[in-house]
């Protein structure tokens, strides 16, 4: 026993990993949970090192970015690798795209405000979406008619199984709705480090989201530039999703579910107010904050945690909720929209 805790110190010298973390801070919802151990990734060279290391390889992993999509569920007996890696530049052009890469451990809306602050447009729908850079193309983030997707070029990862350097077109992380291939074949295997996004030399507004063109309408705006866009979704956002630094939360809790035509159509003749998006597959996306709000769930609680008063879909810690707390109100929700309208809500978050 005593030779086991002078290998583990060693390691914690060597690595400074850090033991019984608290990470009451380090997600979005506020709750509270313990890290068996933690460590902070700065670099590719520090998860080679714990790699390397036959303690901390050993343990479960749990790779955190802004702690914004996580439910942490019950103390995490595992390692939990933060990835706090920092940079934004432009890496190349041509006729086509302006192509910039940041870092992994970026927030996301820093990277959104940089790319307008250089006059580049092209992620202004994403505007103050929770999270860092290294989490979009694993969640396949997207508002307001774009998805992170639509902007990628490539990313680089770190893939634990053979210690090399991954890098990933488009076509290789089989991008989907809040989906891709690190929620697959890669999951708890490769780590983001950076990633880099083509934007579009010849621009074009994306207004075709309701909301959007209403903002823009009231602050009278024919011919928005990507900034006023940008500063529409900011607006929207605020007005309609709690602040996580106010109230605990993850932002949008559930995916909106996609359902065959048929199935919507039965359903629209006994909900004429269904709201439905038609897909390129023919099948239709529903509206998640309408299927809850109809089934009496927005601004109701459940213990310490309820469903937001102002947009169903968010599910807000109300104070000193726990991972369970969590976990009893998604499953009531789901069971309620479930026996109303026979169709399955599937979380976005990670449970962990």
């Amino acid at each position: 026993m005593s030779s086991n805790y002078q290998t583990d110190a060693a390691s914690i010298a060597k690595l400074a990993v850090q033991s019984d973390f608290p990470m009451r801070t380090f997600n979005t919802l506020g709750i509270e949970a313990i890290a068996h151990a933690y460590f902070s990734v700065g670099s590719v060279a520090d998860l080679q090192l714990i790699r390397l290391d036959p303690t901390w390889s050993a343990l479960p992993r749990l790779i955190l970015g802004g702690g914004s999509n996580v439910v942490l569920t019950q103390d995490f007996s595992g390692l939990v690798l933060h990835i706090r890696n920092q940079g934004i530049q432009i890496v190349g052009e041509d006729s086509d795209a302006i192509y910039v890469r940041a870092a992994a451990g970026q927030s996301w809306h820093t990277l959104v405000e940089w790319t307008l602050a250089n006059g580049l447009g092209g992620l202004e729908n994403l505007s103050l979406i929770p999270g860092n850079v290294g989490a979009a193309p694993i969640q396949n983030i997207g508002a307001y008619g774009v998805e992170m997707q639509d902007r990628f070029h490539a990313l680089t990862a770190f893939d634990f199984l053979t210690g090399e350097i991954l890098t990933l077109r488009h076509e290789d992380c089989a991008f989907g709705y809040r989906d891709s291939i690190f929620k697959h074949a890669l999951c708890d295997r490769a780590v983001v480090m950076d990633v880099t996004f083509s934007l579009p030399r010849r621009w074009q507004a994306e207004v075709r989201y309701g909301d959007i063109a209403d903002e823009l309408a009231a602050r009278s705006i024919l011919r928005p530039d990507a900034r006023d866009i940008s500063n529409a979704v900011i607006a929207i956002r605020t007005r309609k999703l709690p602040d996580p630094a106010v109230i605990g939360n993850a932002g949008s809790f559930f995916k909106n579910p996609i359902i065959p035509a048929a199935q919507r159509d039965a359903l629209l003749s006994h909900y004429p107010a269904l709201v439905s998006y038609q897909q390129t597959d023919g099948g239709y996306k529903l509206a998640a904050g309408w299927l809850i709000d109809q089934c009496g769930w927005k601004g109701k609680a459940l213990g310490p945690v309820a469903m937001y008063q102002k947009q169903a879909l968010v599910l807000v810690n109300l104070g000193g909720a726990s991972g369970q707390d969590v976990v009893r109100l998604s499953k009531a929700v789901q069971s309620d929209v479930m026996t109303r309208f026979g169709v399955t809500l599937e979380p976005e978050p990670i449970f962990v």
